[in-house]
């Protein structure tokens, strides 16, 4: 994994942490993306030069996130366990190659997730092998290529990942996606899309996994400039600040003994292997 420094710009947890007399350290982000479009799309490589990867490490960087990248072909696909046990919250975008992603990897990141790292899942990332699995469905929705604008609205104007954002974000060209989206439903639903063509969408899912946090984030297809846009930018540094994993001790699971005394007579079973 590629880390970037980061940067002397404070971002929003910084400025919160400020307000509160905390100083806690900076937010750790991996980002993952396959990194194949950029190779084989001269349109995408133009776009994103170095990557949508890079891109969206810059701007949370700039936030001030020590943020670093990942990428499909590199060894264990850059998810190393050294890289996702220094990770706090993982980012993942992927299309082309969701069946290049080794099953073994995706376990890896599943019970990281399920012990607490957060996971911001962008655009086609929806057919990912670690969003299935942590659905429990297909993720299928309907789709279409035709330069559209979309509407995003804000339908949990109290919720921190929308914090700084006006009642809407308006993208002039974007891919659509529409209902019905193969999901369960969202704990909470911060975003929902209108496109031009009349569709509407879910575009804003947030779920807890066990000790981790998830985020599906829709915008972001790769022939579309959609990660300079700044209200995309500012969601996505929210996300990341939003699925922070939270520290306390590890809840015990199994047998257990008692809180309080029990009546006299009364006996506990212990569990086969316990002393």
């Amino acid at each position: 994994m590629n880390k970037t420094a980061t940067s002397e710009t404070p971002g929003a947890a910084a400025s919160a942490n400020e307000a509160s007399g905390v100083t806690a350290p900076a937010l750790r982000v991996t980002v993952w993306n396959e990194n194949r479009h950029e190779k084989q799309n001269p349109k995408v490589s133009e776009i994103y030069p170095d990557g949508i990867h890079a891109a969206i490490a810059g701007f949370l960087t700039e936030a001030g996130m020590l943020a670093g990248t990942a990428t499909l072909d590199e060894p264990e696909h850059g998810l190393t366990d050294e890289v996702l046990d220094t990770t706090d919250v993982l980012i993942w975008w992927g299309h082309l190659a969701h069946g290049e992603v080794r099953d073994d990897i995706v376990a890896k990141v599943q019970r990281r997730v399920l012990d607490g790292m957060g996971l911001i899942v962008l655009h086609s990332g929806h057919y990912s092998k670690i969003f299935q699995a942590l659905m429990g469905t297909s993720c299928a929705l309907k789709w279409r290529e035709a330069d559209e604008k979309e509407r995003l609205w804000v339908v949990a104007p109290a919720h921190p990942i929308a914090a700084g954002i006006g009642e809407f974000i308006e993208l002039e060209r974007e891919e659509m996606y529409g209902e019905h989206f193969d999901i369960p439903a969202p704990d909470e639903l911060v975003f929902a899309s209108w496109f031009e063509g009349g569709e509407v969408f879910r575009s804003g899912c947030a779920y807890a996994r066990g000790g981790g946090k998830v985020f599906y984030f829709r915008p972001g297809h790769e022939t579309y400039p959609t990660y300079w846009h700044k209200d995309i930018q500012r969601v996505i540094v929210n996300a990341a600040n939003w699925a922070r994993p939270v520290k306390r001790e590890r809840p015990y699971r199994g047998n257990a003994q008692p809180l309080e005394k029990l009546a006299a007579g009364r006996q506990v079973t212990k569990g086969e292997g316990q002393q």
